[in-house]
């Protein structure tokens, strides 16, 4: 069964879930906001699998680079060079 509530963004960007659909969330519990076009997915951050954790974070430092990349802001590194970075990691 799909449960459907109306919200509103605040000028914070704050949004309140309603009542009825936060029934099984507690305070301070962490979600994970996921946007997919004009869509917000929120999920129990404690429901997720050690792999999806791997790769959001995979996901965010690859947009990051990708948008340091965009900006001009990269340098290009020899292959060992570039190997002993990722050694770092």
């Amino acid at each position: 069964m799909i449960d459907v509530g109306i919200t509103k963004m605040s000028t914070k960007g704050q949004i309140v879930i309603p009542n009825d659909l936060r029934a099984e969330f507690n305070i301070g519990e962490k979600l994970l906001v996921i946007k997919n076009k004009d869509q917000l997915i929120i999920k129990k951050a404690s429901k997720l699998n050690k792999n999806l954790e791997e790769d959001l974070e995979f996901a965010r430092r690859t947009e990051a680079a990708w948008k340091r990349y965009e900006n001009g802001k990269f340098e290009s590194l020899s292959k060992d060079d570039f190997l002993k970075e990722l050694e770092k990691c």
